[in-house]
């Protein structure tokens, strides 16, 4: 990959927008992606399959060799492996470290891990170090994006100066750009291409323009350019804080099941009949790398209160704890203690089908039945390694082998589909476990289970 001699840029060039496009889909404008991660690589495989002219850099050396060996490090995204195997044997996607991307590349996309502190403050130290990276090659002429979620005035505040900085260059002579990553574990490429439109706004009227001009290309259901670079970061931060605070109403409505004696579930299903109406599903917490997150992206360093987005964590961080007491009062029912139970723990994966911890519920809810005295089995179908749990992992094909007294559902991945329900064995005198079904997954009628189902209540 190497910069040519014409219509490499397209910045402030004075190119006709239809010759823009045509040097862009020909090749003609070098694109570098930093950040070949679980969303970095799939952007980058989007890019090189319409311009053919992408190098992809990483700080991991394993993952630099694998790519370019036309390998696919990121699993469980759907027609990936198949692609970059592709794009690498036709040069059309290579990868290499920060600095060397920087120098053969005019078209710059950042999509690096943004960090949250011990203090829920955020992290831009990679951001910042990328930054420089890019800076270090910067040409008249360039364009950089962010994708990677960051405070709203990151770009304005943080990128343009450290750029400017840097590079010698001042802004006008190169653009900057911000367009939110929209994408979905496991559809990482059908939501790049065109599952909506991507957002796109610039630090100024030309770096929209020429960042909407690239997106185009790449994404069938086009762009939606707003006001400014600020306005972009926001609108992805409102996306998440949406979720977090709704899944907050659902689990904060899911704790009336009991006191009101009504299946809130199915409330909930027939309020969102009304077209003003779109409560989302209750459950035993809130994982994953953004919606916990993002809500801190938006209250750090704000002179602005947040009320209602730290109530809302609240309520979500609260839910594993409100598993954990269920459970304890379903066994009481029984005239049993959780203290000496064993319970399995089933799920421990933020969400189904996605191979990754991040932020999940599962934890919470191990740690405190661990420290309730029970003894703690799991078992999930997607997991390898299972140290961040204190808990004993059980291969899923072995769950009925060992007498249990309680389960506890968290992500119901379809291999629980097929599990045998009548297989299972209680330590006790009692027939049936304790069951506490976190996402309404199970149909145990006419088995002699105690279940409760978060939002609908006891099983009788």
């Amino acid at each position: 990959m190497s910069r040519t001699a014409a219509a490499t840029s397209l910045y402030g060039s004075d190119a006709t927008a239809e010759r823009q496009r045509e040097a862009f889909h020909t090749g003609e404008v070098p694109v570098a992606v930093y950040g070949l991660g679980k969303m970095g690589l799939p952007l980058a495989a989007a890019y090189a399959e319409v311009c053919g002219n992408v190098i992809g850099a990483d700080a991991d050396s394993e993952v630099v060799a694998s790519v370019d060996a036309g390998e696919c490090h990121v699993g469980r995204e759907p027609g990936l492996d198949d692609l970059v195997g592709e794009l690498v044997a036709q040069d059309a996607l290579s990868a290499t470290d920060n600095s060397s991307a920087a120098a053969a590349a005019s078209v710059h996309v950042l999509i690096v891990p943004t960090r949250i502190d011990d203090e829920n403050a955020p992290d831009l130290s990679i951001l910042e170090s990328v930054v420089e990276d890019v800076a270090g090659g910067l040409e008249p002429g360039d364009l950089v994006v962010v994708e990677c979620t960051v405070p709203p005035k990151t770009c304005e505040e943080v990128v343009v100066p450290r750029l400017e900085r840097e590079s010698g260059f001042a802004l006008g002579e190169f653009g900057v750009a911000f367009c939110p990553e929209r994408t979905s574990s496991g559809r990482a490429l059908e939501d790049i291409q065109g599952a909506y439109p991507k957002v796109v706004g610039g630090v100024d009227e030309e770096s929209t323009r020429a960042a909407t001009l690239v997106y185009e290309a790449i994404n069938a259901k086009g762009v939606l350019a707003v006001s400014d670079a600020t306005t972009a970061e926001a609108v992805k931060l409102f996306e998440g804080v949406y979720r977090d605070v709704n899944i907050a109403l659902a689990n904060e409505l899911a704790r009336f099941t009991d006191d009101l004696a009504v299946d809130v579930t199915e409330a909930i299903a027939t309020a969102n009949t009304q077209p003003f109406c779109d409560i989302h599903d209750p459950g035993p917490g809130v994982g994953g790398h953004c919606i916990p997150y993002y809500p801190y992206f938006l209250l750090d360093g704000r002179e602005r209160e947040g009320p209602l987005l730290e109530t809302a964590r609240a309520v979500n961080d609260s839910m594993p704890d409100f598993v954990v007491d269920k459970l304890r009062e379903e066994f009481a029912a029984e005239g049993a203690a959780l203290d000496g139970a064993r319970v399995l723990v089933l799920g421990l994966t933020y969400r189904p089908g996605v191979a990754e911890t991040a932020a999940t519920p599962a934890k919470p809810i191990i740690d405190g039945l661990s420290s309730a005295g029970a003894e703690v089995l799991c078992a999930d179908p997607l997991l390898e390694e299972y140290d961040e749990f204190d808990a004993t992992p059980i291969a899923v094909g072995d769950i009925t082998d060992r007498p249990l007294d309680g389960v506890v559902v968290v992500t119901p991945h379809e291999a629980f589909d097929g599990i045998d329900w009548t297989a299972f064995e209680r330590r006790g005198e009692r027939e049936g476990l304790v069951v506490i079904d976190g996402r309404d997954s199970l149909d145990l009628a006419g088995t002699p289970h105690r279940t409760y189902t978060i939002g609908r209540g006891r099983d009788v």
